[in-house]
């Protein structure tokens, strides 16, 4: 094809020369010359236009080939960069867990071993306060009645024997009418002991008579500490009972007394209110000892025993941080909760400590010995704790553990590295960025 294009060339000048030469031979004669000239000078058009355009055409084509002859190097660098990814996946670890550290980020890792430590086993749990029930005392009303007064109020400090209020009520007169018969029969009755003695010792009657009435003084007796004792019990004072005793008169109203010296925590009564014996009118709560009570999961049960040594916590109060022991551990799981209850005690003398405050129980365990591990070597995946461990010339693989509380700004390790190991302590973060990269394809 280069060689096509210069004949082509020469013949088209050829025909240019051939016309000229024809209009110079016919130069003498103007108008000859330009008769014959015409004809000439068109043939001349009519043959070169075709040789022109077949000219063009191969030129073109001359460049497109000249144009299209550096493609082969470019194929060339294809197939290079082909074998180079290649050669690099060849490079790369079969492992997906394995990473190739790079020289940019090999001087960001640091590596150590795991140390081993001395630890205490801890459990916190949620915790509460509550009244110590060994000192707290619900008090009620006797019977069935209509309270008349109320002589206390929330916070009130009552001791042992106040009167909190009152109740009126039909029972109580029925008993006071009960107790006043009994002891009119028991009067009777001794009376006619005494009658008997004096007949017998005249010879008038015999001794079955004198048993007889012995007898039925002694079911009057008997009948009357019952109804004495039934007086007490619908909240009556002795005192109370012996002017009835000796005076007759009916009391229209029973107290209400404290049972126990303490704080009045809650009074649930109304002057003019309807209550029986199953309601509670007053809650009275010794403050000066209150509990603390955390629920533990019976998971956790085998870590649980008496003179446990706990770390209670109270956000509510400033420096509320307390050190005590478990004194009780209950033998009964909650079924609903599936929880074991444990308390310990604390002396509230200033009454800093109130009752529902939540609190943060700490239980520490027996001592163990952990491997343990800084927080920046551990990476988390797929909701799983790991650790990268060296292999040699920057090349590293992730490993799953098992990871316990902290202990001294450590994480205790309880499976999945041996002392030896060498592990990356800082730049673990980055390493898994790496090799998540990798096993992407990036």
């Amino acid at each position: 094809m280069t060689l096509a294009l210069p004949r082509m060339h020469r013949r088209v000048g050829s025909a240019r020369i051939t016309a000229r030469a024809a209009d110079a031979a016919r130069a003498p004669s103007a108008t000859r010359a330009r008769s014959a000239a015409r004809p000439l000078h068109a043939a001349a058009t009519r043959f070169a236009l075709p040789l022109l355009a077949a000219a063009t055409l191969l030129g073109l084509a001359g460049c497109q080939d000249r144009a299209s002859a550096p493609a082969a190097p470019a194929a060339s660098t294809g197939e290079a960069t082909q074998k180079a990814g290649a050669s690099a996946r060849k490079q790369a670890p079969a492992n997906p867990d394995e990473v190739q550290a790079t020289a940019a980020l090999a001087q960001y890792v640091k590596t150590g071993v795991p140390v081993r430590a001395v630890v205490r086993r801890t459990l916190q749990i949620p915790g509460r306060l509550e009244m110590n029930e060994n000192q707290t005392a619900r008090v009620g009303a006797p019977f069935t009645g209509r309270i008349m007064s109320l002589n206390a109020v929330v916070g009130q400090v009552v001791r042992r024997g106040d009167v909190l209020a009152e109740v009126s009520s039909p029972e109580l007169s029925t008993a006071q009418l009960g107790f006043l018969k009994a002891h009119s029969a028991n009067e009777l009755a001794e009376r006619a002991v005494e009658r008997a003695k004096l007949l017998l010792a005249a010879d008038v009657i015999g001794t079955a008579e004198l048993q007889r009435r012995e007898n039925e003084l002694t079911v009057a007796r008997a009948e009357k500490r019952a109804s004495t004792d039934q007086l007490r019990v619908l909240g009556l004072p002795m005192a109370v009972i012996q002017r009835l005793e000796s005076t007759g008169q009916l009391v229209a109203s029973t107290p209400v007394t404290a049972t126990k010296t303490g704080t009045i925590i809650e009074r649930k009564a109304a002057i003019g209110q309807v209550v029986d014996p199953t309601d509670e009118l007053f809650t009275i709560s010794n403050l000066d000892s209150i509990w603390a009570v955390a629920d533990v999961p019976e998971q956790e049960a085998r870590e649980l025993r008496r003179g446990q040594r706990v770390h209670l916590d109270i956000p509510a109060l400033r420096n509320g941080k307390r050190l005590g022991t478990i004194e009780f551990v209950s033998d009964l799981v909650n079924p609903e909760t599936r929880t074991i209850q444990v308390r310990m005690a604390l002396a509230n003398p200033q009454r800093e400590y109130k009752p529902a405050m939540l609190a943060s129980m700490v239980l520490e365990g027996p001592e163990e010995s952990h491997l343990v591990v800084p927080p920046s070597a551990i990476v988390r995946e797929e909701n799983r704790d790991h650790v990268f461990v060296a292999l040699g010339n920057d090349r590293y693989v992730l490993r799953p553990i098992t990871v316990g509380m902290e202990h001294n700004g450590q994480r205790v390790v309880l499976s999945g590295l041996q002392e030896h190991d060498q592990i990356v302590t800082n730049g673990a973060f980055h390493l898994n960025n790496e090799r998540k990269l990798r096993a992407s394809g990036g």
